[in-house]
């Protein structure tokens, strides 16, 4: 990281301290669990600070609620209004109901159903514009410059950041001995809350704590932006991870990133994919993929030496569509899922064979497709396409060899 600037970008832990007092009114104190697999997996201990447990399911009513706490009675009767396709809407929300304030919500066309009805739910009127966050980012900015309502930002603002270090003080709260703490990256209005929190309060107790962001590879502003040493735009790819999909550091995170965050890693789809399949089957927890980012860093490698660790699960609103999409990829990822291709005689009797094969093999088929028509097939050749569940890499190696050496031409799909 760059050198420290000489004046502090960031919240007090005096302003987070008593951020916590507001924040409290309405946020719960999520739980923190200990994870046996992924501290076997490192070498170390492992603790899930479970913020997909949070009330609207995410961090961001920290946030949210601390920046409209703190409005004028002027600011408070114009309303408040925000733009996002999902966390930040329902945490915006939630606060101005809780408030009495009036809210308005700018969410894109197509956002999932389950985050469009959890925004209207907590009372919000919602107006779908655009097809993308930065479409409806505008049309937010209009309405506030034609109605007065206030615009509550999703991370670059000091109040939301203030608000959001609250986390980190439960963190250390529920983890006094913490040596690393590991927080997903959108914008940044997350790590460089917590990390404000987390240094300043370590600092004063003589001490270090490595705070370590992860971004998703498909959507990673922050690594060229800490190297050229300012915001730097990029061009994001698609992403499951779409809760950190942003294509430019937060003003105001950048400069505290810049200054308190150790290191930041990216992580692939596969990976992030795989991390949810474990917290599901391991740790129980229902988790999206933008909330899974930092046990995806564990799990491919990317955290090593880092002592009592604790990785901030930041949110468990996921679409029940997209969790499926999601769990087939990571069974694919650990090699629990196998697809594969094979030619067969065009004779009676082949593909119950091959599923005779399968079957001996201790493996399930759950999808068949059978066709004449396959490009390359001779005419006297059908094409077999097999999906099939296996208990890992090995017994997925055992269903291959099973089906070769019987004579198959098998082909793995990846």
């Amino acid at each position: 990281m760059a050198e420290s600037k000489t004046t502090f970008a960031g919240p007090t832990l005096a302003d987070i301290e008593r951020a916590r007092e507001k924040v409290g009114i309405v946020a719960q104190v999520t739980p923190m669990e200990s994870s046996r697999y992924l501290a076997d997996f490192i070498g170390s201990p492992v603790h899930l600070k479970c913020e997909n447990l949070q009330r609207t399911g995410s961090y961001k009513i920290r946030g949210a609620y601390n920046r409209i706490s703190s409005l004028t009675d002027a600011e408070k009767a114009a309303g408040v209004v925000a733009a996002s396709a999902g966390n930040h809407a329902q945490g915006v929300a939630f606060a101005a109901r809780e408030l009495g304030i009036k809210a308005t919500i700018f969410m894109p066309i197509g956002v999932p159903l389950p985050k469009l009805q959890a925004t209207r739910h907590y009372g919000a009127d919602v107006i779908l514009r655009g097809h993308s966050v930065e479409e409806a980012l505008r049309a937010a900015a209009e309405f506030s410059q034609a109605t007065g309502a206030v615009v509550i930002p999703p991370f670059d603002h000091i109040d939301v950041v203030t608000g959001q270090g609250t986390l980190g003080l439960e963190v250390l709260d529920q983890v006094p001995d913490a040596d690393t703490i590991i927080v997903p990256i959108g914008g940044g209005g997350l790590i460089s809350g917590v990390a404000s929190a987390v240094k300043q309060r370590a600092a004063a107790e003589g001490r270090t704590v490595r705070v370590i962001g992860v971004q998703a590879a498909n959507a990673a502003a922050y690594p060229p932006s800490l190297e050229a040493g300012t915001p730097t735009e990029i061009v994001t790819s698609p992403t499951i991870a779409d809760g950190i999909q942003v294509s430019k550091p937060g003003i105001l995170n950048f400069e505290i990133i810049r200054e308190l965050v150790d290191e930041v890693v990216t992580v692939s789809e596969a990976d992030t994919a795989r991390a949810l399949l474990v917290l599901l089957e391991r740790a129980k927890q229902v988790v999206e993929p933008a909330g899974a980012v930092g046990v995806a860093a564990i799990l491919s490698g990317q955290i090593t030496n880092s002592g009592t660790t604790v990785v901030v699960l930041s949110g468990g609103n996921i679409d029940p569509l997209l969790m499926q999409r999601v769990i087939s990829h990571g069974l694919a990822a650990s090699e629990r899922y196998l697809k594969l291709r094979i030619m067969l005689p065009d004779r009676p009797g082949q593909l119950a064979r091959t599923a005779e094969l399968v079957a001996e093999a201790n493996a399930n088929v759950v999808e068949v497709q059978h066709t004449r028509h396959g490009k390359g097939l001779q005419i006297s050749q059908v094409e077999l396409e097999l999906h099939i569940e296996t208990r890992g890499p090995d017994h997925r190696d055992q269903v291959i060899s099973k089906l070769r050496d019987a004579g198959y031409e098998v082909r793995v799909e990846q």
